[in-house]
């Protein structure tokens, strides 16, 4: 008999027999084949065979187990051999996990974040480097191994492992938090304020303190949420602001006129009295010089409350300081003079840029166009929207949301910017839903969570690419593309069913406030189940461009045959989405991927597996979505069109990039033609992306061709030009 065993980290213990008899029975327990005399049997067995065929007088414990699995495949018990099997084999997989941690953490530890690491570069919103950033990350990717190997099942675990599927923000998972959320600020300034968790503040009095408040509202609810934070009706929630600060400033002016000329006009300003309601103010009496002087007051006032909320959330951080908040507002619709006036100058504080010139990466702002409104001469607020196009060709911001492509339009209600279509971070919408009471409306709802499939790979497997097969294997592709969709869908219901089962103590600015839809009715320890039904369970893909070039030889861009293709693929999921939002009574919807971290996750993945192969897995990622790939040579209005189609498909999200060399702001009329092409294709959600230099030194913002600027010939050399543009491959 053995005295000693050799566990798998080196150690040597004393051996016990009884362990193995406990383990036999635990199997044939689970399956109910036998009890516990009948495990002492086998483990005898067990025993004997281990002394006639281990040589060594310290065995190992891997070598123990293998002798248990012979025992148990010989005897009757074939169903516990299997247990048995799958037991050990999920023991493994835990430890393995384990060990894949603790070399994660190393990583965290030592590694910079400039170097080729893709754990330190995860979160291009997160400080890598910053002591908040690595604490941020430790508990990240504690919370992904906790999550694979207690929550999610074998088998959903090991296909995001695998890369035949990414789970989206894993290590939120065990939180129970939702995506996002597009935040009324109405709902929570004009009924009597809100609490962050930290004190309570009132409803705002001026346009200040409502840009200010806007900036907490973002900052507090990121803290409850894993993705971006939107407001999707900003100049009209900022608009009562400005009158008030307008009503302020005449009393003001008022004031100071009856004190210095004697006079005792009227003080009484009434809540009546708007910002540019020059005519009825008139009628008042009051003269035309106090008049314009408090306009101007609050225009002043208005300005540096714009340039303060891009200032404050390009500064201000949430999650323990690790983290700035990822945001975005949509304006450009509400017609009022106090809307137009917070669109005006919010427009300008992002052309002037930050504190030394630097363009703002944050809010993502998202000019909402509608013909009738903003988009021909006429409308009135178009000077807006030739404005918009004049900063986006200078700042990369805004980019453009179309309420009248056909699948936005179906749901717009004049007056009603609760049914104008908006976007949350760089593509997230929402806006259909199942339910009646929340169908149309974008307010207080947003995404619950998403899972992406890795639609390359199946191209890979099924396609001509690998030389195995002449033709492409349809048949092949749409049975596994079904079979990993139902997998993705099964991950989204338990990942639901645990998110509705928290309560709303859990999340006491998000629920607690009344932000989300339906919130305001919960009570503090209610389940969530009867609200976040009203958000979106949404099912990506990404590379549908090299999914075509490993099926047939070539992408949608160089092929008319292929663009078919592509589109019946992506019909092919989009009715999936709608036959799950059927079945389940839940917003399943079909998501274009942003390529992110995982576009390069994926392709190391494929590549490992594959081999290197020309036009899929050559490059270092795979393409954003169902883009048109950027290192194709193609005009702007012919991608324009391909991927047009794409965007009624993907109702969770979407956007159409088009990248223009030069400096656009010298050339506002092509600029201009690119954004009327998107309109009228019926893109939903679309950008143009340039490069942006910037010399530190002198502060010239433009393009910078070498290594001289242009504006004050300074030699690039100690302090290096900033030099901005998005990757269209994201």
């Amino acid at each position: 008999m053995f005295k000693k065993i050799k566990k798998r980290d080196g150690k040597i213990v004393n051996f016990n027999p009884e362990k193995i008899t406990e383990a036999i029975a635990k199997a044939g327990a689970a399956t109910e084949e036998f009890k516990s005399d009948r495990a002492k049997t086998l483990s005898d067995k067990v025993l004997k065979r281990a002394e006639e065929t281990i040589t060594t007088r310290t065995p190992s414990v891997e070598q123990i187990q293998d002798i248990v699995e012979e025992v148990l495949m010989e005897s009757s018990f074939k169903r516990t051999a299997r247990e048995y099997i799958r037991f050990r084999q999920e023991r493994s997989r835990v430890r393995e996990a384990k060990s894949d941690l603790m070399n994660i953490y190393k990583t965290i530890s030592h590694a910079d974040a400039s170097e080729d690491s893709d754990v330190k570069r995860s979160n291009a919103n997160v400080d890598g480097n910053s002591a908040m950033g690595k604490m941020l990350q430790f508990g990240a990717e504690g919370s992904k191994v906790f999550a694979k190997t207690l929550l999610l099942r074998p088998d959903i675990a090991r296909a995001h492992d695998n890369g035949d599927i990414h789970i989206h923000d894993l290590d939120f998972y065990a939180t129970g938090t939702l995506t996002c959320c597009q935040s009324d600020p109405f709902v929570l300034f004009e009924n009597g304020g809100f609490n962050t968790g930290h004190g309570h503040l009132r409803t705002p009095n001026s346009i200040g303190s409502y840009a200010a408040l806007a900036a907490i509202l973002l900052q507090a609810n990121q803290n409850e949420q894993h993705g971006g934070q939107s407001i999707p009706n900003f100049d009209y929630a900022m608009a009562p602001g400005v009158d008030k600060s307008f009503r302020k400033a005449l009393k003001r002016n008022l004031e100071k006129y009856n004190k210095f000329s004697g006079k005792k006009l009227d003080l009484e300003v009434k809540d009546t009295c708007k910002y540019g309601d020059d005519d009825k103010l008139k009628k008042a009496k009051w003269p035309v010089e106090i008049i314009q002087a408090s306009n101007e007051d609050v225009e002043r006032e208005t300005f540096q409350a714009m340039e303060g909320f891009i200032h404050n959330l390009n500064t201000m951080h949430s999650r323990a300081g690790a983290q700035v908040p990822f945001t975005s507002i949509n304006f450009g619709t509400d017609t009022s003079p106090a809307g137009r006036l917070v669109s005006k100058y919010l427009l300008e504080a992002t052309e002037n840029g930050l504190g030394k010139g630097e363009t703002p990466i944050f809010p993502i702002s998202i000019f909402k166009v509608k013909s009738g409104v903003n988009y021909e001469p006429g409308d009135p607020n178009y000077d807006l929207f030739k404005k918009s196009m004049e900063v986006s060709a200078k700042r990369l911001f805004p980019n453009f949301c179309f309420i009248d492509a056909p699948f936005n339009l179906q749901y717009y209600k004049p007056g009603d910017y609760r049914t104008e279509i908006a976007t949350m971070g760089c593509r997230t919408r929402v806006i259909g839903s199942i339910f009646p009471e929340s169908d149309g409306i974008v307010t207080g709802r947003g995404n619950c969570s998403f899972t992406t499939i890795n639609l390359v790979r199946i191209g890979i497997k099924h396609g001509i690419c690998l030389k195995e097969r002449k033709e492409a294997d349809w048949d092949g592709f749409y049975k596994e593309l079904d079979e990993k969709m139902d997998l993705v869908k099964d991950e989204l219901l338990e990942r639901f069913e645990f998110q509705a089962n928290q309560h709303v103590r859990n999340f006491p600015f998000l629920m607690g406030q009344g932000n989300w839809f339906g919130s305001e009715k919960l009570g503090w320890n209610d389940t969530l189940r009867d609200v976040i039904k009203h958000g979106t369970l949404s099912i990506g893909f990404i590379g549908l461009a090299e999914t075509l070039v490993a099926m047939v030889g070539k992408h949608h861009g160089e092929d008319e045959d292929s663009r078919e293709l592509g589109l019946d693929i992506i019909t092919h999921m989009r009715e999936k989405c709608d036959e799950y939002t059927k079945k389940y009574h839940l917003n399943f919807s079909l998501l274009a991927t942003p390529a992110e971290g995982i576009a390069g996750r994926f392709t190391k993945i494929d590549r490992k597996e594959f081999g290197k192969i020309k036009g899929v897995t050559d490059r270092d990622f795979y393409t954003n979505s169902f883009h048109v790939p950027v290192y194709y040579p193609i005009s702007a209005f012919e991608k324009i069109e391909i991927e047009a189609p794409y965007h009624n498909l993907c109702n969770a999200g979407h956007i159409t990039y088009i990248e223009l060399d030069g400096d656009p702001s010298q050339n506002l009329p092509a600029f201009e033609a690119v954004i009327r092409k998107m309109h009228d294709e019926g893109i939903g959600y679309g950008s143009v992306n340039h490069p942006v230099d910037r010399d530190p030194v002198c502060g010239f913002s433009g393009i910078i061709k070498g290594e001289r600027c242009p504006h004050c010939g300074r030699l690039e050399g100690d302090v290096s030009f900033e030099r901005l543009g998005r990757d269209c491959s994201c």
